[in-house]
């Protein structure tokens, strides 16, 4: 599901609300959690899962075509863990 498929799936779900305030709103929810692991907090969403981000630290890579060496620089990613819920429905 891609995020205009989220909002056209909520507008369907509550006609009384424009189209325009659901985008509004799904956009606001989305750039909080951006901003928030940007600052390196931790989000979690109770029933669903928790996001947080992983520090991968400098380390000595290979180029795979050449096999030459090359330093990889340390850097931030997102993680996911899936909460317990999310976790059932899947493995019914």
């Amino acid at each position: 599901m891609i995020k205009s498929e989220l909002v056209q799936k909520l507008v369907d779900e509550n006609p009384h609300l424009f189209q325009k305030d659901i985008e509004n709103i799904v956009g606001a929810i989305l750039n909080e959690m951006g901003d928030a692991l940007a600052r390196g907090d931790r989000v979690e969403l109770r029933g669903f899962g928790a996001f947080s981000v992983k520090n991968r630290p400098a380390r000595v890579g290979r180029n795979p075509r050449t096999g030459e060496k090359v330093a990889v620089s340390e850097k931030y990613v997102p993680q996911f863990k899936a909460g317990k819920e999310i976790r059932e429905r899947l493995n019914r």
